[in-house]
């Protein structure tokens, strides 16, 4: 047995310099659309992981993919697994030797567990005493050797929102995989995945390209080989490609397009050789409402919409971009537009017929539409909306024409999801509701509110820009969260399938933004009663429990807010919502405390002045001090008078620069202590041999808590020397 001083652990890499390009292409029945992107990120993701474990260097890894075909490209990588020491603790000295020195049992099982002769064990000082290592030298394998094993599972690991089944192989995958090429410094890898053997052939554009076989060495000629035969393997070149396109077009058709991101993506990933052209269809469309006729064009032929670019209205045209280049395009976009009139004249079919009756008398058959299993109907739903929109209002101290708009708004809110639009298109409830609403002659304040009920429809999307909208917004997303809190079905983790977190998030932005002053306090109270009077079975703990989590989480997204937005620090944040879980809760005013306080922290005198506070809380902590009148006739020192005069004034000068929200001012009433804080801590001992005075000196320090504490919680802010 040898010696060598004391490790634990210890591994040893040496890199190898050869290194030579990797290309992998998953050659497919065309793929959604939707699956590829989050495809190609796993891709990519797995592959850095896999060849990370397996000790291969990497340079650059890349992914592309067209609807036919996922990619992997890895540069400079290296040839040869990296050699690498490997050591492992085994049992102490004293129990791998007997009082001969010979091995015993554990040393024998050890070594042989290792894989190494138990004369090779090596005896070592530890923090814990003596103990035998094993040390095993490993070069390593060929990377080929270790991409034949690799690869196969790289392909394997993808998963997809759904896959299938093709062959006897029982790999599942999001469309029949058909053809593999894995190629290695230009050389073939023999690999076997999905039931394909790999090759060095790649295919090209089914039309373009008549589908050819195309024979490949490294990643440039498959690149040059492909464009040759009509695809391009980047998605940024396509995108590019696109984009000009639409540009150019647009300008010819003196247009203006309605950009939108989600539909660029879906030209990319459903094309392999994309190329736009302009289409019409028939002026009298545009008699139905916009957002008809965009989300039509959009949800059922991925077409782009246009508009005029004098008067912003929308135009007879749109862009298609197809999947082909012909030199004769006419064709393909007759059929562009024969088969967008058909869908156009089902949109104006469910426009006209919806209008024939109107939203008030759709309102009885929302008992009908299930909400949620158990959560009841969806008039149930909008009763508490209707009852919660009203009590809103209320508070906000608006005058009756508002109320009675809320009200009003409230009580039509659901009832465009029984509309044949609606049901063609969900993405429009709301927007139709609004529309229906003005044509059936409700004030204009009910259809716009009606209108921007589901507003924001995204995380930073746009907010109502109406009183009521917002009122009615914030009613229903209120009620969705006192609902799913109180039959226990919160967010867990990343799971958030009924979208709290954003309702929530809704919540912030809206009241933030919108400035609007009320306490959250008895709207969640009011929220919460209205689920609870409909009978619904709650989960375990939701009444005692289910205000203060509903708080919490609010909470949680104002954080979150204020951090992203505003750049707040979390323990300024924490200590201002500590402070307000047991006073109102205006989030307006709570935002503007954050911020004034997150101010005075950058002043050189706010560090030492919390730890003063701190080194006061932990004293009246420790000794679990009540609230008691200080006697100043108990005072027998200079220093406890200033500091009972100082915290008198500052109070006197916080409560008044408080009462008209002046907040960096009533701190600094309270950074004023400070002078007279170190003073007291430096002349007097507040643990008194005397009783009276030890309870005295107690109640002073309790009342300078007090003070800190009624603007937030210091001890949560975080400082050097706290």
């Amino acid at each position: 047995m040898s010696k060598s001083p004391a490790k634990t652990s210890r591994r040893k890499t040496a890199r190898h310099e050869a290194a030579a390009e990797l290309l992998l292409e998953i050659g497919t029945e065309e793929l959604p659309y939707e699956f590829i992107a989050p495809a190609l990120a796993a891709l990519k993701e797995h592959a850095e992981r896999l060849l990370g474990e397996a000790r291969l260097a990497t340079g650059a890894v890349h992914t592309y993919g067209t609807p036919r075909r996922l990619v992997l490209v890895v540069e400079g990588l290296a040839t040869h697994q990296a050699a690498v020491v490997k050591e492992a603790m085994g049992p102490s000295k004293s129990v791998a030797f007997d009082q001969a020195g010979q091995p015993t049992k554990a040393a024998v099982g050890f070594a042989a567990g290792q894989g190494v002769p138990v004369e090779r064990l090596q005896v070592r000082q530890t923090p814990k005493g003596e103990y035998l290592f094993a040390v095993k030298q490993d070069a390593g394998r060929p990377a080929r050797a270790v991409l034949l094993e690799l690869l196969p599972q790289l392909v394997g690991r993808l998963s997809f929102p759904k896959a299938m089944k093709w062959n006897e192989a029982g790999v599942r995958f999001a469309r029949p995989v058909r053809w593999l090429v894995t190629l290695y410094g230009g050389v073939l890898l023999p690999v076997e995945a999905a039931g394909i053997k790999a090759g060095t052939r790649t295919y090209g554009h089914r039309v373009i390209g008549g589908g050819k076989a195309v024979t490949v060495r490294d990643f440039r000629s498959y690149r040059q080989a492909l464009e040759r035969h009509g695809v391009l393997v980047e998605p940024d070149r396509r995108r590019a490609a696109i984009a000009e396109q639409l540009e150019r077009l647009c300008a010819k058709a003196a247009v203006r397009l309605n950009v939108d991101e989600a539909l660029l993506d879906q030209a990319v990933f459903t094309t392999e050789w994309p190329y736009a052209v302009v289409g019409d269809f028939k002026p009298e469309y545009l008699a139905v409402p916009s957002e008809i006729l965009m989300t039509s064009m959009k949800e059922h032929q991925g077409f782009f919409s246009v508009r005029n670019r004098t008067t912003g209205q929308l135009a007879p045209h749109f862009v298609a971009v197809t999947n082909n280049q012909l030199k004769d395009m006419s064709l393909i976009r007759a059929g562009n537009e024969r088969v967008l009139a058909a869908r156009l004249a089902d949109a104006k079919f469910f426009f006209d017929e919806d209008r024939r009756t109107k939203l008030e008398d759709r309102v009885k058959k929302l008992s009908g539409v299930t909400f949620h299993q158990k959560l009841g109907t969806m008039a149930q739903k909008q009763e508490r909306v209707r009852r919660l929109a009203g009590f809103l209002a209320a508070h906000l101290n608006q005058d009756d024409e508002v109320v009675r708009a809320c009200a009003r708004a409230a009580a039509l809110c659901k009832a465009d999801l029984l509309t044949g639009i609606v049901g063609e298109f969900p993405e429009l409830q709301g927007i139709m509701g609004g529309e229906y609403a003005k044509h059936d002659g409700e004030p204009e304040a009910v259809a716009q509110a009606v209108r921007e009920q589901y507003l924001p429809r995204a995380l930073e999307g746009e907010l109502p820009k109406t009183l009521p909208g917002q009122v009615l917004s914030l009613a229903d997303r209120f009620d969705s969260i006192a609902a799913f809190f109180h039959v226990g079905m919160m967010p867990t983790g990343s799971e958030d399938p009924f979208a709290l977190r954003r309702h929530a998030t809704a919540i912030v932005r809206i009241v933030l933004e919108g400035k609007l002053r009320f306490d959250l306090s008895p709207v969640i109270d009011e929220a919460r009663t209205a689920v609870r009077e409909h009978g619904f079975k709650p989960a375990p703990d939701a009444e005692a429990q289910g205000k203060r989590r509903i708080t919490e989480f609010i909470f949680e997204r104002v954080r979150h807010y204020g951090r992203t937005v505003h750049g707040l620090r979390d323990d300024v944040m924490d200590a201002v919502l500590r402070a307000a879980s047991h006073a109102a809760v205006d989030l307006v005013d709570l935002l503007l405390k954050m911020k004034a306080l997150q101010t005075v922290t950058a002043r050189p005198e706010f560090d030492p002045l919390i730890v003063g506070f701190k080194r006061a809380s932990r004293i009246v902590e420790k000794e679990q001090w009540d609230r008691r009148p200080v006697d100043a006739a108990l005072f027998t020192d200079a220093a406890e008078t200033e500091l009972h005069r100082q915290v008198g004034a500052s109070r006197k000068e916080f409560d008044q620069q408080m009462g008209k929200g002046q907040y960096e001012q009533a701190l600094d009433a309270l950074v004023r202590i400070k002078p007279a804080i170190d003073a007291f801590f430096a002349g007097v001992m507040v643990n008194a041999e005397e009783a009276a005075l030890r309870s005295n000196r107690l109640s002073l320090l309790k009342d300078v808590e007090e003070l800190f504490r009624s603007f937030a919680d210091f001890s949560r802010i975080m400082v050097q020397g706290s």
